[in-house]
């Protein structure tokens, strides 16, 4: 009976531990979708620096719940709690590189991101709480490593947003993001391909929602350079959503 007495005190320890997890990884889902919206205001925002570090802002605050993701996860195997804060570190990858991207024009490395996933401890009550029951030899430092499949999730949900940058940047009279967005996509799409079927399922179910993106980026692509100079800059976003809707049905029929 003792014996069953202390596993049922691990076990609920656990559970009660995965379930903190799941609720941080929610929170940093929303934060992550709200740094998303705030993004996409940047092609018609008038000052468009003011944007990047509102979002800044929110990134940070973004971490804060990872490093407590981090406290949590001290001694443990982060693989057996890995299906409750992953949907929460992929969406933090997709906020964190579509940011990158508006101010780089380039894709963000998951070696970039674990840097940032770096953490110590700032409040010395804080410091003594987490090491109450530790020596004093113990480092301060915690630290959360995005996965290569958390990664590759992001990216694959970052080109989603990536086409509708490019639709809303084109409604906003920009012509040249559009081009610029299909080429990045297209390099995206092929390091994907790379992959194909040996990767995880996950991964290989993502590469269809890409295509979608990539053809909708290249049908815009097109419609500006062939028709661009008939239609007025102020139709060009009605006619993408229109294409985009003919695009789906299309896709939905085969």
């Amino acid at each position: 009976m003792m014996s069953f007495k202390s596993f049922q005190l691990e076990l609920d320890t656990r559970h009660d531990k995965y379930e903190r997890l799941v609720k941080l990884s929610r929170d940093i889902t929303i934060e992550s979708k709200r740094t998303i919206f705030l993004l996409h205001r940047f092609t018609s925002a008038p000052n468009g620096e003011e944007i990047l570090n509102e979002s800044e802002v929110k990134l940070d605050a973004v971490r804060r719940k990872i490093k407590q993701v981090a406290q949590e996860l001290i001694g443990e195997d982060m693989y057996q709690f890995h299906r409750a804060i992953s949907p929460g570190l992929q969406e933090y990858v997709e906020a964190v590189s579509f940011q990158y991207f508006i101010k780089t024009r380039s894709l963000i490395s998951v070696e970039e991101i674990n840097k940032q996933l770096i953490f110590t401890a700032e409040d010395r009550e804080e410091t003594t709480n987490m090491t109450s029951n530790s020596h004093d030899k113990q480092p301060h430092t915690w630290s959360l490593k995005v996965t290569p499949v958390d990664y590759l999730l992001g990216v694959a949900d970052l080109t989603g947003e990536l086409m509708r940058l490019c639709i809303g940047s084109v409604g906003n009279g920009d012509i040249d993001t559009p081009f610029e967005l299909s080429q990045f996509l297209r390099q995206i799409y092929d390091g994907f391909t790379f992959i194909g079927n040996t990767g995880p399922y996950e991964v290989s179910k993502k590469l269809y929602t890409l295509k979608q993106s990539l053809a909708k980026v290249e049908n815009a692509c097109y419609t500006l350079k062939v028709r661009g100079s008939e239609i007025p800059k102020h139709m060009l976003a009605d006619v993408f959503s229109t294409k985009t809707e003919l695009i789906d049905q299309e896709e939905g029929l085969s």
